[in-house]
């Protein structure tokens, strides 16, 4: 499957969701609430300076509920990019986060522009519909690159684990130790592999 055909049905998938179910956690793929903000905390782990005004690259942002939780802990946030491809999903967060006071850049886009301290990655690479394990993992490691290069202070992503019993043909499931040894090789000998959570996934933390 081409690449911009798999994105465009992760776009209709990720619209109808949030038509379907509202601004909820299960619209972006999650069963609870509290499963996505244990899935924020993992990945937020990679920021250090609590107590020091940030910026953020969200990618795959979806409604916001991400920046809401950095709020929510006590993150000092200047300056937000959330970047999605479902307009509705970027539609929804303009109206979720108009409480925010830094600047907020919402932004319909598969490529990252924008330098921030911070890049987060939650939930975006599990979807691959028909596209093979090797183009999948070829194109996460494009994207690793791009955000590595984005990322001032460090980065975090999330994959679906290989350590599992059953997978869904659609989704993609990344071996932890193979990510582990590739973003060690080619991004900071800083990263950390969390895997000790109860969610079938992992998290891995690079930072600078």
């Amino acid at each position: 499957m081409e690449r911009d055909e798999t994105l465009k049905k992760i776009e209709e998938l990720y619209t109808e969701n949030l038509r379907m179910k509202g601004k909820t956690s299960a619209a972006v793929g999650w069963n609870t609430h509290e499963s996505q903000e244990l899935r924020f905390n993992k990945l937020t782990s990679v920021v250090e300076d609590l107590g020091s005004p940030i910026t953020i690259n969200d990618f795959g942002c979806g409604y916001g509920a991400h920046l809401q939780y950095l709020e929510k802990c006590g993150y000092i946030i200047n300056q937000y990019n959330g970047y999605d491809i479902s307009a509705s999903m970027l539609e929804t967060a303009k109206i979720n986060l108009v409480s925010f006071k830094g600047k907020l850049n919402l932004l319909k886009m598969s490529k990252i522009k924008t330098k921030a301290d911070y890049t987060f990655v939650s939930g975006t690479f599990n979807v691959r519909f028909e596209d093979n394990n090797k183009s999948w993992i070829n194109f996460i490691k494009d994207k690793l690159e791009e955000i590595n290069n984005f990322s001032e202070k460090g980065f975090s992503f999330n994959l679906l684990t290989t350590f599992v019993d059953y997978m869904e043909s659609h989704l993609f499931y990344g071996d932890p130790c193979y990510w582990f040894n590739y973003c060690k090789n080619n991004f900071s000998t800083k990263v950390v592999l969390i895997h000790d959570y109860p969610l079938y996934e992992w998290t891995i933390i690079v930072r600078k």
